[in-house]
This record gives structure tokens, sequence and C-alpha cells, in this order.
């Protein structure tokens, strides 16, 4: 799951990037990496003796309230407002701040439980595109336990039955 970088435009619509609000591309920075983000706040945690606090629970609720402060930046704006990449500078730096302290904590929670985060990612998205096939969820909101059972592919989809073309014997 890379995105194209420096060698130039992905195809449109490629792995879901989403427009940036000039209308351009986004994409992450290559660097750093969440080996790097692991790294960073490991020694930062090191050298204050911080370790001793960051347990998985201390980590978990501490990410939900990281979490719940960046739920709040959202909390009274309209859905009919345009997104946050209109927001004004300091709300946008509060958005960075916020969603850096979720990710930290998340890295930090990954590593203390030893989950390897990128393979763990690749995983669930093959999981998910089992759940989740194309041609039952495009568009459709459902949960994937909503969605129509006993369907394999799209080749073998059946129509459903038309009842204006069902005949009266």
């Amino acid at each position: 799951m890379s995105a194209a970088g420096a060698d130039g435009p992905s195809k449109e619509g490629e792995e879901g990037v989403a427009s940036s609000a000039a209308g351009g591309l986004f994409r992450f920075s290559p660097e750093p990496t969440l080996e790097d983000i692991r790294r960073l706040h490991a020694q930062f945690a090191a050298e204050r003796d911080w370790d001793q606090f960051h347990k998985p629970r201390n980590l978990l609720l501490a990410l939900v309230g990281e979490v719940g402060e960046l739920a709040e930046l959202f909390q009274w704006k309209s859905d009919t407002e345009p997104g946050p990449q209109t927001w004004l500078p300091r709300e946008r730096a509060a958005l960075q701040e916020e969603l850096s302290d979720v990710l930290i904590y998340l890295v930090a929670l990954a590593a203390r439980c030893h989950v390897d985060l990128p393979q763990a990612v690749l995983s669930k998205m093959e999981t998910n595109r089992r759940r989740y096939p194309v041609h039952l969820s495009r568009g459709s909101s459902r949960k994937y336990t909503d969605l129509p059972h006993g369907v394999i592919s799209e080749d073998q989809a059946v129509e459903p039955e038309d009842p204006l073309r069902r005949q009266v014997s």
C-alpha cells in the first residue's frame, strides 16, 4: 500500500487518494515511517523515565483522551461547512497536533502490545476486501453482516428478481 511519491503523479483515483482543497492530490510524506515514530517516542519516553507509566492500559486511556480532544475540534462544526482544509490556521494547527497525538499513542500502544501495525493493516485490509466485496458494498454504508450472503463474485451475483417479469401460472 504505497502511494506514488516524487516519482510522479498517480493515476486518478489510485489507492483512494483524496483531493485537497486546492484540487490537487494529497499524499503523506514517505518519512517518518511508523518505525521512525515508534523510535522517536520510545527515545522521548526513555529520556524522561516515562516507560514505567506506559503500560497498555495507560497508553490506551491516553489515546482515548487524545481522540476526545480531536473530536472537540469537530464538535460544533456544521456538516454543511467546508471541511478542515478551510479552517483558520489556529484550528488547522490544533488539528495537526491532536492527530499527531493520536498517532503517537497508537504507535506506542501497538509497540507495547507487540503488534506490527503496517502488517496488521495489510491483513485487516484483506479481511475487509473479503467482507465488503465491491459489487455488494459499493455506495452502501451497510455493515458486512447486513450485506447479501452467499455471493462469491460479481460474475456469480444473482440479480434481484423483478416481480413485474414474474409469470402467473
